[in-house]
């Protein structure tokens, strides 16, 4: 006896998959990128002087209020994270959202730490990008439905 397969099942099941893939990857990345971001910002408030002061730089802000704003963008990015393992929507939206804000604070603070801030605007942009290209049926169906056997 020879079982026979649709098409449309084993296109399903890809799906599925990809949409499972990339959310983890999506929240592992977020959650690593929250949590270096959470040391970073530690950093900045703590010791103002490991950090190279470009002098002459149009977006010129004092370093402890940049720790300041990568330690809270660090922790929403962490707390996303964990809404990213749970499958919620909101966190998809604050996921993409939180990435473009790290992507712009590591801009604006690039002249104390510019090749981190190239590392972590690349990351982010992963992020966005996975959290993104996911079609919404295969998002939910992914967290909802237990996958078939073989």
């Amino acid at each position: 006896m020879t079982a026979t397969h649709t098409g449309g099942t084993h296109t399903h099941s890809a799906g599925r998959h990809w949409a499972e893939g990339l959310t983890v990857f999506a929240a592992i990345m977020l959650m690593i990128a929250g949590v270096l971001d959470i040391l970073r910002g530690i950093m900045a408030v703590a010791e103002d002087d490991i950090f190279v002061n470009t002098p002459n730089y149009v977006f010129e802000f004092d370093l402890t209020v940049w720790g300041w704003i990568h330690l809270a963008l660090g922790a929403v990015a962490v707390i996303v994270s964990v809404g990213l393992f749970q499958a919620a929507t909101w966190a998809r939206v604050a996921g993409i959202a939180i990435g473009g804000l790290i992507i712009i604070g590591n801009f604006l603070s690039m002249p104390y730490y510019p090749v981190w801030s190239i590392v972590m605007i690349a990351t982010s942009g992963f992020i966005i990008w996975a959290l993104s290209v996911v079609r919404q049926e295969d998002f939910d169906e992914t967290f909802t439905t237990p996958p078939r056997s073989r």
